[in-house]
Parts: C-alpha cells; sequence; structure tokens
C-alpha cells in the first residue's frame, strides 16, 4: 500500500498547482458553521494566483447553494467558480422531462426542478423514473426507512437518478444520511441506478471548464489538485481523472486518522483509503494554509 504524504499545510505545496477542485461539506464547513482556517487556506491560494472551484455533491443548483455558504461565513473571496452535483443532474433529467417523476427529497431541494419541465408522480406506480436527492427527514430516516416504498419501483424497472452520490455528511456533531445511501439501497433492491455527481465523470467536465474559463487557457492537469474529505467520491473521483488528492482525513472519518499523538497518521489515512482501493498523494486531518 503506498502511503499518503502528511500534508499539515496547503502552502507546502500550492506552488505545485494552478487550480483546486476543493469539496465544500467537511472541508470548509460542516453544515453548521464554516472553518476560518480552510477558508483561510483557500484564499491565500487565490492570492497567489491560483483558482479555486469549490465541487459539491448537494443536490441543488450552484447558484442555490451560495446563500447558504453565505449564511455559513464562508467568505466569497475564498472561491472564484462554483459547480454542484445539481448543476450536472439538471441535464440528465431535462433529457426525460416530462417524466413523469417520482422524487424524493426534502423541500429545500426544489430548486433543481426549476423550469424543467417535469411532471410529479405521486409514487412508483404512475412513474417514469424516480428522481432521489436525498431522505424527505434527513434528521430522523435512514435507507432502512425506505426499502418497502422503493421495492415496488424495482419491480416495475424504474431508473432511479440521484443528485447527490454522497451516503452520510456530518452536520455539526450528528451524521445526516444522503442520498447515495438511498442508491446503494436501490441497487442493493436490484434496480437501476444513474449519478452524475463525485466520483462520476459529468461533474469533473463542468468544474474543468469553470478552471479553464478562470485561468483563459487549457488546465495542466498535473496541476490541478483535488481535495475532500469523502474516499468513494472525491478520492475515487480524483483518481478516475488522474488527478492529485488531498484527503482530509478527519472530516465524516472522525479521528479514524489521527495517532496517538493527536497528529496525522499516514498508516491510518492509508487504511482508510486501500478499504475503498483509492490513492491519495496527500493527506491532512484539515484543510490549513
Amino acid at each position: 500500500m503506498t502511503l499518503p504524504h502528511a500534508l499539515p499545510r496547503l502552502s507546502a505545496v500550492a506552488a505545485d498547482y494552478d487550480v483546486l477542485l476543493c469539496d465544500v461539506w467537511g472541508v470548509i464547513h460542516n453544515g453548521r458553521e464554516s472553518w476560518p482556517e480552510a477558508c483561510d487556506a483557500l484564499m491565500q491560494f487565490h492570492r497567489q494566483g491560483g483558482q479555486v472551484v469549490l465541487i459539491s455533491n448537494s443536490p441543488r443548483p450552484a447558484s442555490d447553494v451560495i446563500e447558504q455558504l453565505d449564511r455559513l461565513g464562508v467568505p466569497r473571496e475564498s472561491w472564484q467558480a462554483f459547480v454542484t452535483s445539481g448543476d450536472a443532474t439538471r441535464a440528465e433529467l431535462a433529457r426525460r422531462a416530462p417524466g413523469p417523476a417520482w422524487i424524493i427529497g426534502p423541500d429545500r431541494d426544489w430548486p433543481l426542478y426549476d423550469g424543467l419541465g417535469l411532471e410529479r408522480a405521486t409514487g412508483a406506480d404512475n412513474a417514469a423514473f424516480i428522481s432521489v436527492t436525498g431522505p424527505e427527514d434527513d434528521e430522523t430516516e435512514t435507507p432502512e426507512d425506505y426499502r418497502e416504498r422503493l421495492t415496488p419501483a424495482v419491480a416495475r424497472g424504474l431508473e432511479l437518478i440521484c443528485a447527490n452520490p454522497d451516503r452520510i455528511v456530518q452536520r455539526g456533531d450528528k451524521i445526516i444520511y444522503c442520498g447515495g445511501s438511498l442508491a446503494d439501497l436501490y441497487e442493493e433492491l436490484g434496480g437501476r441506478v444513474t449519478m452524475v455527481g463525485k466520483p462520476y465523470g459529468p461533474i469533473y467536465a463542468l468544474a474543468m471548464t469553470e478552471a479553464e474559463r478562470l485561468l483563459g487557457r487549457p488546465a495542466d492537469r498535473s496541476r490541478v489538485l483535488c481535495i475532500g474529505d469523502g474516499v468513494v467520491t472525491d478520492v475515487l473521483g480524483a483518481n478516475a481523472q488522474a488527478l492529485d488528492c488531498l484527503f482530509i482525513a478527519q472530516g465524516i472519518h472522525g479521528d479514524a486518522a489521527r495517532g496517538d499523538d493527536g497528529q496525522l497518521d499516514p498508516e491510518r489515512a492509508g487504511a482508510l483509503l486501500k478499504a475503498e482501493t483509492a490513492y491519495a498523494r496527500y493527506a491532512a486531518l484539515e484543510l490549513r494554509w
């Protein structure tokens, strides 16, 4: 197993990169508050001439999520472009309009569907496909709450479009189930699933388009660094794109990569990566300059 290099500070390698493709939840905020040191690291990178593209598995369009970042105190100076799984998913949904679509998710995700001309189904019986952004009540529900509801859809051969491939995120000190956990259940039941956010290609194509717009030239992919805390989303996504990755090991994994001295243990971080056949060039407990 090739271990990641411990990277306590982004400044140590910043000169090696022109672009950061940076995850949002788990790297610069936890859903309740932003982390000033992580935001400052992104601002410092830009001040030295680099470009920061936030790349999130949020199921809403980026234009709708920016307001959330503002509320959490993420400075707009810490990023130059923002793409989401919702942006990529809208293209998939538009190709399937008018549906009808059986829509599963909280009310806050409705901006995903604005202007797409989708008809709404009441359930599996009258749907052409399923669109999932996450549990309807992610504070209390688990994937098991959907097993009985989704089983008839599998029997009908309905495709499930998942707008958020994340399985879990950390909201404050609580773990929350996301759309990816429902997609996993649907596949377990024998259903067909399509996902376009991280680790899949469409969202990276959008992110690289934004990066090249900011650079004003084609991007040198050897000078693009992905940053994220999700092994099966951020790290495997970077691996699939042959991009370097900084694994933020403290995010959804808590203290699993922390050594007895309180610092990052590369072997423990490597074990988290190895479990998913993933590789990161660097690892850190948190993002800081």
